[in-house]
């Protein structure tokens, strides 16, 4: 490995955590404008998005780089791949954060619908995911990433009991179905957020063991 490799990978790493913490932070703050009906938090999270978009092209441009100059080979190439296909679910994850606050504007506008199911409890988990797949590719900790990856039954069971609370919520509520179908649009957000953290923590696990462990039973720890 050079010198001027060592530095372009290190180069490539600083800019995927950029790209990682504006996603966190953006999505954190989709779900606080949702929970608050907070408008401003909202529109800043659309206004933040063009940044995003922007250091995902610059990881992608780092990527190629890095495969043209370099040719790197073995785990070097598996990180080169795993960043290239993680920078596109970020990115992704970023995008979700901006239709959760788009959801916000419009429910700022309309009466409060009244439902029972634990709203917080799915973004905090959906988040945890995200931030806990991040953290399994700084450590490259296999471990943490197959958690991740249990984690997202959880979230899937989330969004089916949100689909049969929206059912019965329109039954009661008829008049205020505009509202409830906002937040079933808002559980199906954060269960695609889901889906995209486990991604990135397969990906881990396809960097670390070489591994393609998409469409398998998760492997429990013990």
């Amino acid at each position: 490995m050079t010198i001027h490799f060592i530095k372009e990978v290190n180069l490539l790493k600083d800019m995927i955590l950029e790209l990682s913490g504006r996603v966190e932070d953006q999505l954190g703050r989709a779900v606080r404008s949702v929970m608050n009906r907070d408008v401003s938090a909202a529109q800043q999270v659309l206004e933040d998005d063009h940044a995003i978009d922007q250091n995902e092209v610059d990881v992608e441009e780092e990527c190629l780089k890095i495969l043209a100059l370099y040719q790197p080979v073995a785990h070097d190439l598996r990180f080169i791949i795993a960043v290239l296909k993680i920078n596109n679910d970020l990115e992704r994850i970023g995008d979700l954060a901006v239709n959760i606050a788009e959801r916000t504007l419009f429910l700022s506008s309309l009466p409060t619908a009244t439902t029972s199911f634990d709203f917080p409890a799915m973004a905090m988990k959906s988040q945890m995911m995200v931030r806990q797949s991040l953290d399994a590719l700084l450590r490259q900790d296999i471990d943490l990433a197959i958690r991740v990856r249990e984690a997202d039954d959880e979230v899937d069971e989330m969004n089916r009991e949100m689909y049969e609370q929206i059912k019965q919520g329109i039954r009661k509520e008829p008049d205020r179905v505009d509202a409830l179908i906002h937040l079933l649009s808002i559980s199906r957000h954060l269960e695609r957020v889901a889906d995209h953290a486990t991604n990135i923590a397969e990906d881990v696990i396809y960097m670390i063991k070489g591994e393609i462990v998409r469409h398998r039973p998760e492997p429990r720890l013990e």
